[in-house]
């Protein structure tokens, strides 16, 4: 009896040891948490039809009610002019409309303590945020192949050619991630959905209305025009413009790209030092 009380405790700790929980790899985290969020967009449609809701109604409300007067302004021939300078504006709006569902998503999750669960698994804690701009990417890109093909219907055309198409492309997924990880970062600051809602109203609403999306900058007083000329809408506008009309882009080109990759970097910093600040709480 001893002699086998022995065996058993000598070989007890080897199997403890033997055992452990073996992390999982971020990558891995991250695609799960991808899963999750797309889920969750398909389950609850609401936040996802907005998307594509109010860039198509801009674009239908300036096309068929403002778009007479614009191209007159403008000194255009028609309207069908003003769908063609409209629509590169309105894709971008697309982009900016996915801002306030991430917010609020955002913030939901780390209001009502899913994050908080998360934290307590063996899982990488980047992965979270990371799975989550991903996944608003995926819906964002999907509601800009949606609104393209609405503007089709209603008479948008482009000339440009498929490397062209693809630099378009290329611009477009660069302004979902510079403003996905832009609103993941807002999401963590404030501390309600309702805060959510105000806090990325600029940039879902306002800024491209301060911006060459609907006018050309020569039409705008200085005080606006100076302001409307940097800001990161009017230079993805007139860059997006350039490609798929053959209007000059000039120094929007470059601006663009510098705007995309200082909001990538800025939000994805900005997003991860919440993260890890309120874990420390």
């Amino acid at each position: 009896m001893t002699t086998s009380a022995t065996a058993a405790s000598t070989t007890a700790p080897a199997v403890s040891r033997s055992y452990r929980p073996v992390p999982t790899t971020a990558r891995r985290n991250s695609l799960t948490m991808l899963r999750r969020n797309l889920q969750h967009a398909r389950r609850y449609p609401a936040m996802t039809i907005s998307l594509v809701g109010m860039p198509i109604s801009m674009l239908l409300l300036f096309n068929y009610v403002f778009g007479g007067t614009m191209s007159a302004g403008m000194g255009s021939s028609g309207s069908g002019d003003y769908i063609n300078y409209l629509v590169p504006g309105i894709l971008l709006m697309a982009v900016g409309s996915g801002v306030l569902p991430t917010t609020v998503g955002v913030c939901t999750d780390m209001t009502e303590g899913i994050v908080a669960r998360f934290r307590t698994m063996p899982i990488n804690g980047a992965s979270v945020l990371t799975g989550r701009a991903v996944g608003a990417v995926i819906q964002t890109l999907l509601s800009i192949v949606l609104v393209l093909g609405v503007a089709l219907l209603v008479g948008f055309r482009s000339g440009a050619e498929p490397i062209e198409w693809l630099a378009v492309a290329g611009l477009l997924t660069l302004m979902c991630f510079a403003l996905t990880w832009v609103a993941v970062a807002l999401g963590q600051l404030v501390k309600a959905p309702e805060s959510a809602s105000s806090i990325a109203l600029p940039f879902s609403f306002l800024l491209p209305f301060l911006s060459s999306v609907f006018v050309p900058l020569d039409s705008m007083p200085d005080w606006l025009r100076h302001f409307a000329e940097w800001q990161p809408y009017t230079a993805f506008t007139e860059t997006l413009r350039g490609l798929l009309n053959g209007s000059e882009i000039g120094k929007f080109g470059p601006l663009a790209v510098g705007w995309g990759i200082a909001l990538v970097l800025i939000g994805y910093l900005w997003a991860r030092s919440l993260f890890k600040r309120d874990a420390t709480r």
